[in-house]
């Protein structure tokens, strides 16, 4: 797993990582089936797309229907690309459907709009990013990663990621028997005697 001290080496210059620009859709959508009685509305990771400046820079709502569902266009996202983290760049492009994952929260009070929003906070292609923010208990999710920003993500793997070569693991036979305390042990196919034996 990549170290986070390792991302701040100055022997990878900020100018020298690839990276791509973002932009975070955010959906609320009506709760359906018995959970409505308790939660009405709920918010889901709707899309990622390339930023673009038309975008702007701040969020903003994209659109609303009549029954209340809206999309919210969060610009302004920078994924990096670290050498450090080839592996989980790896680990993604190599499943069937490779994705962003988007680490995202909802505002403790409303800021742009009269009631608070889900706010994407960190975008990634990093399998290990979402998985340690997973074990913090972040909400993450993710959608397919367009095939031109896979193909991004493979050039870079290709670039950097090595496997690292397997350990053969010594055949059982090999390892020196002992004892539940750590103790050598000895086998012997003797029958023990007691005191009565002759």
């Amino acid at each position: 797993m990549p170290d986070e001290t390792a991302r701040n080496d100055p022997s990878q210059d900020k100018e020298s990582r690839p990276t791509l620009d973002a932009a975070v859709v955010m959906r609320r959508e009506r709760v359906q089936g018995p959970a409505a009685r308790w939660q009405t509305w709920r918010w889901v990771l709707d899309s990622v797309l390339p930023d673009a400046p038309g975008f702007g820079a701040a969020p903003h709502l994209l659109h609303e229907s009549a029954e209340g569902e809206q999309r919210w266009l969060h610009p302004g996202f920078q994924v990096e690309l670290f050498n450090d983290d080839a592996e989980g760049y790896y680990l993604n492009t190599s499943t069937a459907a490779p994705c962003w994952f988007v680490l995202w929260r909802m505002e403790d009070e409303a800021s742009v709009a009269p009631e608070p929003i889900a706010r994407p906070v960190i975008v990634t292609l990093s399998y290990h990013d979402a998985g340690r923010w997973l074990d913090a208990q972040e909400m993450v999710e993710q959608v397919p990663a367009q095939p031109e920003v896979v193909q991004w993500l493979r050039e870079f793997v290709d670039t950097h990621y090595a496997a690292e070569p397997k350990r053969r693991k010594r055949p059982e036979s090999f390892k020196p028997l002992v004892d539940r305390f750590g103790n050598a042990a000895s086998v012997t196919t003797e029958k023990k005697r007691g005191a009565g034996d002759v």
